[in-house]
């Protein structure tokens, strides 16, 4: 009785020590003590925002440490409630048993998926845009499918999501949104959603009931530290005021305080709504013009011309990263890692996780061949 939960609980507790060496615990443990003396400084709390970004980088090592000892207790207490169960012969714990192993396999493959992080920016809050590409409420209407993917993925992860800009489409979806997602390893999951998305599937828009294909792109970008100098002129940049749009009420409407920025030297444009002040969306802008030109500059270093052109690539046919087919049959490919799932509406209800765990899995390959 229960040979097979135990069994698995064995496998389980194997991966979870290879986990723990993967980690290097203890070096993360010298980091935690470093971060910590820091704190104790004088001068520490001076500059506000930079003790704050200190604090969630602290946040994210202590989970490194703690979920693994965490998983191990659960581990232990799974065990042991299977050795009661067989030593009284007791069939009633089955479902109980069931769900222990089944949680463990979750969280184990979480933090598997954390220990894949190798990019610094990888701890970062994360800057989520969303664009339609070509084709009308076609694509504005796939946009919008996006933007509920990835923010019912985020509020899985019980991520804090920021809705910084959203303009809706003409008759249906949106123009553009824009959301900021701070949480654990935010920028290092959603990384692997930026570049342009493929829908195909029959139009709820056309009468004849024809197929279409439509393309959205996904941008995903992390907010530039203070450590870090990115000039922007002032004589640079166009500044529009409008009024607020789309979701959040009533109030976001009464008042121009939305700001749109239009950097003249690269073409980029950026707005924020999400603050009552103009003031105040205008310093959110900048700063999302500043990722953005960070971002541009990171990809001009980057050696690898893949990394190069990626995000420069033109949202229309052959430029996709992953293709979500609804009609004639069912799948979702991501066409990097060649990982495909039949299951299209659970991945667009945010179940996302399959193609982010084998992107950070194939990146690590790829810079493991340089």
């Amino acid at each position: 009785m229960f040979e097979a939960q135990a069994e698995q609980l064995e496998h389980y507790s194997a991966r979870l020590n290879e986990l723990r060496q993967a980690l290097n615990v203890e070096a993360v443990k010298s980091q935690i003590a470093e971060l910590e003396e820091q704190m104790g400084e004088p001068g520490f709390w001076d500059e506000p925002e930079t003790a704050q970004k200190q604090l969630q980088h602290l946040k994210g090592l202590r989970a490194i440490v703690s979920a693994p000892d965490e998983l191990q207790k659960e581990l232990e207490d799974a065990q042991f409630l299977i050795e009661l169960a067989q030593s009284e012969d007791e069939d009633s714990m089955t479902s109980d048993i069931d769900d222990a192993v089944a949680k463990i396999g979750e969280k184990l493959q979480r933090l598997e998926i954390n220990s894949l992080f190798s990019d610094p920016r990888d701890n970062n809050d994360a800057i989520v845009s969303i664009h339609p590409g070509a084709g009308g409420t076609e694509s504005c209407d796939w946009a919008a499918m996006l933007y509920e993917m990835v923010t019912r993925w985020c509020e899985r992860q019980d991520y804090s999501v920021e809705l910084l800009d959203y303009q809706p489409g003409d008759e249906a979806g949106l123009k553009s949104a824009t959301l900021k997602v701070s949480g654990t390893f935010a920028y290092g999951h959603l990384k692997s959603e930026g570049g342009v998305h493929r829908l195909v599937r029959i139009s709820p828009y056309d009468s004849a009931k024809r197929r279409h294909t439509s393309f959205a792109a996904i941008e995903v970008l992390t907010p530039v530290n203070k450590d870090i100098e990115i000039e922007v002129k002032d004589e640079d940049l166009k500044v529009d005021v409008f009024r607020a749009s789309g979701p959040g009420g009533q109030k976001v409407n009464k008042t121009s305080s939305a700001v749109r920025l239009t950097h003249a030297p690269t073409g980029i444009v950026v707005a924020c709504q999400s603050e009552r002040s103009q003031h105040r969306n205008r310093d959110v802008a900048l700063d999302l013009l500043k990722a953005k030109l960070y971002d541009i500059e990171i990809k001009k270093q980057e050696a690898d011309l893949e990394a190069q052109r990626e995000g420069q690539q033109e949202v229309a046919w052959g430029s996709q990263i992953r293709s979500y087919v609804l009609h004639p049959y069912q799948m979702a490919k991501d066409h990097r890692t060649d990982v495909e799932t039949s299951n299209v509406d659970r991945v667009l209800e945010g179940e996302i996780d399959i193609f982010i765990e084998a992107y950070l899995k194939w990146q690590l390959e790829r810079k493991g061949a340089k």
